[in-house]
């Protein structure tokens, strides 16, 4: 098998590091970027030219398509772009406030969108390539407190399935990932901003951290296997999820949402009015 050219972003720790790793071990090449080059740097000592370390803030708009760049003209091409980078904001809707919600979206949604745009002309050209956005199991149902993270995630999903249906006439493959629960460091204060909190919401406050701090966690180290199966894939899926806790969380919030839709049906058919006919604008 070809050995492949992934540019990840993210990769000082967590999943962007594990799925780094497990690249570099089989043969793979890798642009490993993080916002500080010294958090990367000790990859370049491992694993030698296989690996470019690069500094990448992916809110820099100019720094995400120098990067970008670079690592096409170091190794020639790009074969998997894999948006990794993010961090949580924890608070409740009426708690935060508007500049750390743009903050949050301006890593988490438009520095995706960034290292797309900026990928997307040398996939077109060489006619493949694979992009895979990091999302989440919050990407297919929001909790509390985290509502602004989900909100994020529900973005990239979006944005992942609109693009896979744009790109793929040009050979190019699109998945999001989808974890539940793991052992990373995502809790750290590194990952997360915490709002200032309300005393209304104390109560809810206790039993989601509760809920959260039980909850059975996965091995990251697990998904190293995954990540290179779905990127080897001849037909990778749009969606794929880690671990074992999303997949019954998902029957069941779509079962909900379709018995909802349902049981107003009629008044939704209702609202559809008389027919008429209406000239749709070209594209």
């Amino acid at each position: 098998m070809t050995s492949k050219v992934w540019f990840i972003t993210g990769t000082s720790r967590g999943f962007g590091r594990i799925w780094a790793e497990a690249a570099l071990k089989r043969g793979d090449k890798v642009a490993a970027t993080s916002r500080k080059f010294a958090d990367v740097a000790d990859l370049k000592e491992r694993f030698g030219d296989a690996v470019l370390p690069l500094e990448l803030d992916v809110t820099d708009a100019d720094q995400v398509r120098q990067a970008v760049q670079q690592a096409h003209a170091h190794f020639g091409r790009l074969d998997v772009v894999l948006n990794n980078a993010g961090y949580t904001l924890v608070g409740t809707v009426e708690e935060a406030n508007e500049a750390d919600v743009r903050a949050l979206f301006d890593t988490n949604y438009f520095g995706q969108l960034r290292v797309i745009q900026a990928a997307l002309p040398f996939l077109r050209q060489q006619g493949s390539g694979h992009i895979l956005g990091v999302s989440s199991s919050l990407g297919i149902a929001a909790m509390p407190l985290i509502g602004f993270y989900c909100t994020t995630k529900w973005a990239v999903e979006a944005l992942h399935e609109s693009l896979a249906q744009e790109v793929k006439d040009f050979g190019i493959k699109v998945t999001l990932l989808e974890p539940g629960a793991y052992a990373t460091d995502f809790g750290s204060p590194t990952s997360l901003k915490i709002t200032p909190g309300l005393d209304a919401y104390a109560n809810l406050r206790k039993r989601v951290s509760g809920r959260l701090s039980s909850a059975e966690r996965g091995d990251p180290e697990a998904t190293a296997e995954a990540i290179l199966k779905v990127v080897d894939a001849e037909q990778p899926p749009l969606r794929f999820i880690f671990g074992n806790t999303s997949l019954p969380m998902a029957r069941a919030t779509y079962a909900d949402r379709l018995a909802t839709w349902e049981a107003w049906e009629d008044v939704s058919n209702a609202a559809q009015g008389e027919p008429k006919k209406k000239k749709i604008a070209s594209f």
